[in-house]
């Protein structure tokens, strides 16, 4: 069957696992022209819960885990596909859409490695694609992050291109803040300003979803609730943020295997400091490292739109608001675009230009030598 992009408008599913592995969030959107006139409706958003052993084992992986064998790795990449599959169906189910009238599966599938500082570099994410295809009956696009980092380029944020294409503004510097597991900005320049650019920021919702765990028992802190229980811990905030990492200029990407318990542990001096305290620490750290990443690349930045779970955290968005008073901080939703939904949304995108031809990648925020037809098509 042909895999050319069809006459526009279009259905496309977008599915993905974050950094936070706490579900698979799936979207039926429908897509009409192309940038700068490009019109994208979600028809219908869900997270899918993964079941507590197979997120255990993702985690684990995820975080600088030695699988125990390569049997393991190869049961987990197709139970992850096989997961992401059943995800795909149980949504176009509830849509009351079939498989036939969607034109593609835009799948990220799940990070266990980003090494795109190793020798060679590289970057993994499971979820076999031949599954996803198999079993879903729809074409499926996986696999773009590897190809970024074989040019040169880190291979994420990959977000920023489709960002472009729907937030940005002729009249003033906006930036787009993802708020997952890990922390990423795409700056929206205003017209005749540079490039848009893109880059991880540092840890947002994982470290305090996993301290938020060990310590209350709950997969996240919602609302804040628990870091408002304590105060951030001053010195220990300025331990964590002299990680070099930080310092580090664009581009740059990061993951769970370098922000982890572990990394923050060998950073806490005290046994006493309360769990409340290191709670509200982390969330410090996540509002500060975002205001100095914006602070150094586009300090005229005047309106920051937010999405991912973090937005959900009314204590974060807060500190957010406090530690960038120059701008507007406020939910993507303001703008048509539900937060919960913008990545998955953004993968079904990159499944669209990825049939059409077209690069999804953009070098000055990646780093790679040049524009790139990002992903793997696996037929149905």
């Amino acid at each position: 069957m042909s895999l050319a992009e069809p006459a526009s408008p279009a259905l496309f599913l977008g599915l993905i696992s974050g950094t936070s592995a706490d579900g698979i969030d799936a979207a039926l959107v429908r897509f009409e022209g192309s940038s700068p006139t490009l019109r994208c409706e979600l028809l219908r958003g869900r997270t899918y819960c993964w079941d507590e052993t197979t997120r255990a084992s993702l985690i684990a992986l995820g975080q600088g885990g030695d699988a125990p064998s390569l049997d393991e790795v190869g049961r987990l990449d197709a139970l992850t596909g096989l997961r992401f599959a059943e995800a795909a169906l149980r949504l176009l189910d509830e849509s009351g859409v079939a498989a036939r009238d969607v034109r593609a599966i835009g799948s990220h599938g799940q990070t266990i490695r980003h090494r795109p500082h190793a020798d060679p570099p590289f970057t993994w994410q499971i979820g076999d694609g031949n599954v996803i295809a198999e079993r879903s009956g729809i074409d499926t696009v996986a696999d773009f992050r590897r190809r970024d980092v074989a040019a040169g380029g880190h291979g994420a944020p990959l977000m920023p291109a489709f960002h472009a294409a729907l937030l940005g503004s002729p009249d003033e510097d906006r930036a787009v803040l993802n708020l997952g597991g890990i922390g990423n900005f795409t700056l929206l320049p205003r017209a005749g300003g540079p490039p848009v650019r893109g880059f991880d920021t540092g840890p947002a919702n994982a470290l305090m979803d996993a301290w938020c765990e060990r310590h209350t028992g709950a997969a996240f802190d919602a609302g804040g609730a628990f870091a408002a229980q304590g105060q951030p811990d001053q010195a220990l905030l300025s331990r964590l943020r002299e990680d070099p990492w930080f310092a580090l200029p664009p581009p740059k990407s990061t993951g769970r295997e370098q922000f982890h318990l572990a990394w923050l542990e060998a950073r806490l001096e005290t046994a006493s400091t309360s769990p409340a305290d290191v709670q509200a620490t982390l969330l410090e750290l996540t509002a500060a490292t975002v205001a100095d990443a914006l602070l150094a690349t586009q300090p005229d930045t005047r309106r920051v739109l937010v999405c991912g779970g973090g937005v959900h955290n009314a204590r974060l968005m807060a500190r957010l608001a406090a530690w960038m008073p120059q701008a507007r901080v406020e939910s993507t939703a303001a703008h048509g675009l539900d937060p919960d939904f913008v990545e998955a949304m953004g993968f079904a995108w990159l499944a669209r230009e990825t049939l059409a031809g077209r690069p999804g990648n953009l070098p000055a925020v990646t780093g790679a030598k040049g524009p790139r037809v990002l992903g793997t098509v696996f037929p149905a």
